[in-house]
């Protein structure tokens, strides 16, 4: 089996929640949808303090090109426009709505005819929906998919892999969602005509590789593609580079190879979207861990609070050490859980134990363990040592910008050195110069 160089095989923890069907949660009392839920420039609210809102209301439009639109979620009544707390600790502009319980709709079901749509009307209706990248980064999807030349895109991938421990929303979305998964590739290979899609899954997801294989059989255009269970396998750069053999760095897209990358949950998405004008309002987390009481896959309200989904799930044990947003390996350890679910909001991990805590940083001792686990094929113990002396130089010449910050290096370090949290906040500081 086909597979990149490089990279770790951690716990994947997934026997939590594997088995545990999708539940649908109302959202908290207090909703909040914080402005910056996407890669790009914030949204820009578009009510006022004591406005009305229903279920699909615009609340803020798209503040630029690369940004995304936010509907509301909740019916209700606009009751502050504040600063609040994100997932990273950050506070930034925010729409606070009282929710009524009511669940009134601005939308009314109907059905597209994709036939007779054209590629600017399908993009149209996914920037109109506020559809971003679901699968971490939370790039606007209409601006991925509006390329100047789309006989040029030859491969259209589904990133199936999944490849964080303990995280199974995806995995439940392709067993539950299954045949809207392939009409949504269909649907965006209408966009591109050259193009072939690919359903990349991961070898440990057997019944999701068979139900989806058992769907595309009689598709001429579509293939699902096996991959190697290894993180991070999902990552866009390793999974081009296994399934086209085309290799991507920092400074390109993968329209630069001729590809789109998706992961499942926005290619069902963009399908909502463009058949049905169905706004980005809710997202699937998973909830899981030994500190929660009953771990299990949820549909959650955007805007809704951490804290009320997790206590309306049976809460957290009472001897809890870590939380994460995110995956264990790139997600962010949270010091509260009140704040609110965005779009990209993919789970809430609960641990009785903090292995990072419990490991003191000790000298390297020149083990070449961060070199092999690399799958970018960088050498992280020098970029971790010009990152702490603020060598930036030295962290150029030494391609650091490449860094995906995928924590392979950390994980395998045997001196417990956190060497993906200085790469990240040296490139950070690289970018800001470069900006400047």
């Amino acid at each position: 089996m086909i597979t990149f160089r490089g990279g770790v095989h951690p716990y994947d923890g997934k026997e939590y929640t594997k088995d545990k069907q999708i539940e649908k949660l109302e959202a908290s009392q207090e909703v909040v949808f914080l402005m910056k839920q996407h890669i790009g420039a914030p949204s820009i609210p578009v009510v006022k303090v004591k406005d009305e809102v229903h279920v699909g209301t615009l609340i803020a439009q798209a503040g630029g090109y690369v940004s995304a639109n936010i509907m509301s979620s909740v019916s209700g009544i606009v009751k502050r426009i504040e600063k609040r707390q994100d997932a990273s600790g950050h506070y930034q502009d925010a729409v606070v709505i009282e929710n009524d319980g009511n669940y009134t709709s601005d939308y009314e079901a109907h059905e597209n005819n994709i036939d007779t749509l054209t590629f600017e009307e399908k993009i149209e209706k996914v920037k109109e929906a506020g559809v971003v990248g679901l699968g971490g980064a939370g790039f606007p999807t209409h601006v991925k998919l509006n390329v100047k030349e789309p006989e040029k895109i030859e491969y259209v991938i589904v990133n199936g892999a999944e490849c964080e421990p303990y995280l199974t929303s995806d995995y439940r979305l392709m067993l539950e969602r299954s045949k809207e998964l392939v009409e949504g590739l269909k649907i965006m290979l209408t966009l591109y005509p050259h193009a072939v899609g690919y359903i990349g899954i991961e070898d440990n997801k057997k019944e999701a590789i068979h139900t989806l294989e058992k769907l595309c059989a009689h598709e001429e255009r579509i293939s699902v593609k096996v991959l190697k269970t290894k993180y991070p396998q999902g990552g866009e750069r390793m999974l081009i580079e296994v399934l086209t053999g085309r290799r991507l760095n920092s400074k390109m897209l993968p329209l630069d190879v001729g590809c789109i990358v998706d992961n499942v949950a926005t290619v069902l998405a963009i399908r909502d979207a463009i058949k049905y004008d169905r706004p980005l309002i809710s997202t699937v987390m998973t909830l899981t861990g030994d500190g929660l009481n009953t771990p299990c896959n949820v549909e959650v309200l955007v805007g809704t609070d951490f804290q009320f989904i997790v206590e309306s799930r049976g809460g957290l044990k009472e001897n809890v050490k870590k939380i994460i947003s995110g995956g264990p390996m790139m997600g962010i350890s949270l010091i509260s859980l009140h704040i609110p679910a965005v779009k990209t909001s993919s789970s809430i991990l609960a641990f009785t134990h903090d292995e990072v805590a419990l490991n003191m940083p000790t000298v390297c001792i020149r083990c070449g363990r961060c070199i092999d686990a690399c799958p970018s094929h960088l050498i992280p113990q020098k970029l971790y040592q010009a990152s702490l002396k603020n060598d930036i130089n030295t962290f150029i010449q030494l391609n650091g910008m490449e860094c995906i910050e995928c924590g392979c290096c950390s994980y395998v370090c045997p001196a417990k050195r956190n060497m993906t949290q200085a790469i990240r906040k040296c490139k950070s500081t690289v970018a800001s110069l470069k900006r400047k």
